[in-house]
């Protein structure tokens, strides 16, 4: 994955790199994501018959061919001309859910008539009425659930944005919110500063609570994900309040400079939820390994994002076909080294985290 990486750094142009490799702050977050993955050592377990192994797992109560999920991630034509229909190409043949978001560069009917499992990914926002006339709109596409972006009040202040000015190109804008008059959006306009922060904070709702939650419950009959969450009270609060899954997650290091790792907050969280909603995992995830590590820590499954967009930069649609090839292959292999047979038996496997381990590669 690291060449993959390296590849994709040297072929896009540097602002957008930095967009979508960058965290908030000094990005301390974005770096203990890595690090806490390489802390985390498994026991594995021999003699047993892993003759026939399978990756091949339930998310949601749909089958996936592993346990895993594209995660959203915006404007992805910025990567490539076809943006997310790439994603949700490759997910449909992978045989794994893409989530497709509010701040996407292509509309959702487009994606999901792709094929596949698409769940859409919802900004809570300023204007109530747009909030659900976006919820319906996911419906009468097909989405197949309902995940709610529970950590973005306004986007973290990612500085690497803030030197470069980043603003959307022309051509490039977030179909599902809505345009003014002018056709030179807020998130075009150049000028000190991110022009893409300025133009969530025109959007997004700060004033987000747990009513909110639990009125979008109310709203749809989708699965809903709730995602974004770090502490065990939170995760059992959005039990209550009726999510389905929960996404242990710090926004990949993009809020919260100095918050959690998501996978140290995982145990605990999964210990929260007592098995009352399923439990997924981003930020930092970077190989079958790493996937292997969050089920043994009790995770159901997890999402990924920059490695695909790695790919997508890289070698384009192959490219991201190559990343998924790879992720399940590792996840395969590491499955049946460490004695398990399917996924779930991996969250009888011991993990022991050990302090001073070696650290590993920025994210």
């Amino acid at each position: 994955m690291r060449e993959i990486e390296a590849v994709a750094a040297d072929v896009l142009p540097g602002e957008i790199w930095e967009f979508i490799s960058g965290g908030s702050g000094e990005e301390r977050t974005l770096a203990a994501n890595r690090s806490s993955f390489d802390r985390i050592f498994l026991t594995p377990r021999v003699l047993r018959d892993v003759s026939e192994c399978s990756a091949a797992a339930e998310l949601l109560g749909r089958p996936v061919s592993l346990p895993l999920a594209l995660a959203p991630v915006a404007y992805q034509r910025l990567i490539h001309p076809e943006g997310e229909l790439v994603a949700a190409r490759v997910a449909a043949d992978a045989g794994v859910p893409f989530v497709v978001g509010t701040l996407s560069s292509v509309p959702v009917e487009q994606v999901v008539a792709v094929g596949g499992q698409v769940w859409f990914q919802l900004y809570w926002l300023r204007d109530r009425v747009r909030t659900f006339d976006l919820v319906r709109r996911a419906e009468e596409a097909g989405c197949t659930a309902l995940m709610l972006t529970a950590d973005v009040p306004w986007m973290g202040r990612r500085l690497r944005d803030i030197r470069n000015g980043f603003r959307l190109p022309a051509s490039i804008r977030a179909v599902h919110l809505a345009e003014g008059a002018d056709a030179e959006t807020t998130a075009h306009r150049s000028g000190l500063g991110s022009a893409v922060a300025a133009h969530t904070a025109q959007e997004f709702s700060p004033s987000i609570t747990w009513s909110s939650l639990e009125e979008l419950r109310s709203a749809t009959s989708l699965p809903l994900v709730v995602k974004g969450i770090l502490a065990p009270e939170d995760a059992r609060r959005a039990v209550t309040a009726g999510a389905d899954a929960i996404v242990v997650s710090n926004h990949g290091g993009r809020q919260l400079d100095g918050a959690l790792p998501s996978l140290d907050a995982l145990p605990a969280v999964v210990e929260a939820v007592s098995g009352h909603c399923e439990v997924l995992l981003d930020s930092g995830v970077r190989s079958g390994t790493d996937i292997l590590k969050a089920l043994a820590l009790g995770a159901n499954g997890v999402l990924i994002g920059r490695p695909f967009l790695w790919g997508l930069a890289a070698g384009g649609e192959d490219g991201a076909r190559l990343v998924l090839e790879l992720l399940g292959g590792e996840f395969a292999d590491a499955l049946g080294l460490a004695g398990c047979r399917t996924p779930r038996e991996a969250a009888a496997l011991a993990a022991t985290a050990y302090p001073h381990a070696a650290p590993g590669y920025l994210d």
